[in-house]
């Protein structure tokens, strides 16, 4: 019998996420996976969640009792977690009171909220090319028109804005991943920030800042955020998901007094609030100064994986591949070859025994299929090098195979 669901308009936008998909091949025995976005399971602090579990738990008087852990809590999120966060980052540069932070689940949920508030349908957003695939995803069931940015290595232009802010339509906000980009891993210098920040104030252009990697820098710490330049100009999203354990699904919003209510309110109506035992467990980890420590092990561990895959490529990929080496984060972004399709060559790279995400996925308007990204967080070194290894050698075969040149 068949049954009578119509699906909303904004349903028919909602697709699966290509590096989700990717990931289940990559459950497979015998695939090197170079293809997720996962923070390194060897870098879980579960010690500390385990003793910061049972402290949150004990039953005390008070508001920290473990029945206050267990109850419905404030949308807004965990006071005290607040304003630890709102204290780091003025620590940054930003001038940010607790009242303005929102705690999500996980920033993912913060960029959704964002869609909600701000995304009419037909309405304009301006992003990088390429940008962070759960992004696009994120906006896209509020139906906006996507512009994207034309940049550089140092990434979006300036002069690139005025494109989203013409006489016949005006960007809702941009989008800007200022720190180890996902995908391409680029960090925008601190003269460059500066200026995107003054050609949006000029537009009138509203920023939203997204920086889940800032705190993954290796050798110095990236300038500070856009926002702490932008001010009542831009919202910024943070996240505990790649310092402590994404597992905790644990994120955070700063916005405008303005505009706060209203993100509040589509919090209330998506999920009430972000589990409250989740807050205080990060709560009780982190206030003594825990990831003062903990980072760092993370930034050295992620480092040397990176030097590994920096070798790897430059040993084996082929002429004509071009790649930046980035100096935090998780990703390398690489440019094959013009006449390859990255995501044509994905099965016999599987077949091979190597997973990777192809780049045209990344891109607002698909397109640039000659590109690819490459994970080094959640590989041995050693494992890095049979991985490239193998990657170089589908790359040979295709240059000089049915895949290359006018076959195309």
């Amino acid at each position: 019998m068949t049954t009578p669901w119509t699906l909303a308009r904004r349903a028919k936008r909602l697709n699966p996420s290509t590096i989700r998909e990717i990931l289940k091949i990559t459950e497979r025995p015998g695939i090197i996976s170079l293809a997720g976005g996962l923070p390194s399971a060897d870098t879980f602090p579960v010690q500390a969640l385990r003793d910061a579990t049972a402290e949150v738990l004990r039953d005390t008087a008070g508001a920290s009792s473990a029945r206050a852990a267990l109850q419905y809590a404030a949308s807004e999120g965990y006071g005290p977690l607040r304003e630890w966060v709102a204290a780091d980052l003025n620590g940054q540069g930003l001038k940010v009171d607790a009242d303005q932070v929102l705690i999500t689940t996980g920033s993912q949920q913060g960029l959704d909220l964002a869609g909600k508030v701000l995304i009419d349908p037909g309405s304009t957003v301006a992003v990088e090319s390429p940008t962070y695939l759960g992004a696009l995803q994120a906006f896209a069931p509020y139906e906006p028109e996507f512009i994207a940015l034309d940049g550089d290595d140092d990434g979006p232009l300036p002069d690139a804005l005025d494109a989203a802010c013409s006489a016949s339509q005006r960007a809702r906000f941009v989008y800007l991943l200022p720190n180890y980009q996902n995908p391409t891993g680029r960090c925008v210098p601190a003269a460059r920030r500066l200026a995107l920040v003054q050609r949006a104030a000029e537009l009138q252009l509203p920023i939203v800042e997204d920086n889940p990697y800032g705190e993954l820098w290796f050798d110095q710490a990236p300038p500070p955020p856009l926002s702490a330049a932008a001010g009542d100009g831009a919202v910024y999203l943070g996240s505990f998901s790649k310092v402590l354990a994404p597992g905790l699904r644990l994120g955070y919003l700063v916005a405008p007094r303005a505009l706060y209510p209203k993100l509040l309110q589509a919090k209330q109506a998506s999920d009430l609030h972000t589990p409250g035992f989740n807050q205080r467990l990060v709560h009780e980890v982190i206030k003594g100064g825990f990831l003062r420590e903990h980072v760092p092990t993370i930034r050295a561990r992620y480092k040397a994986q990176r030097d590994a895959m920096r070798a790897a490529l430059a040993a084996h990929l082929p002429p004509g591949c071009r790649w930046q080496t980035p100096a935090g984060g998780m990703f390398f972004w690489i440019e094959l070859p013009a006449q390859l399709d990255a995501g044509a060559l994905l099965p016999l790279a599987v077949e091979a025994g190597v997973a990777y995400v192809p780049g045209s996925t990344f891109y607002p308007h698909g397109g640039h299929a000659n590109t690819l990204r490459l994970s080094f967080v959640t590989a041995a070194p050693d494992v890095i090098e049979r991985g490239v290894q193998l990657l170089a050698q589908v790359l040979d075969s295709a240059l000089s195979g049915p895949l290359s040149g006018g076959n195309r």
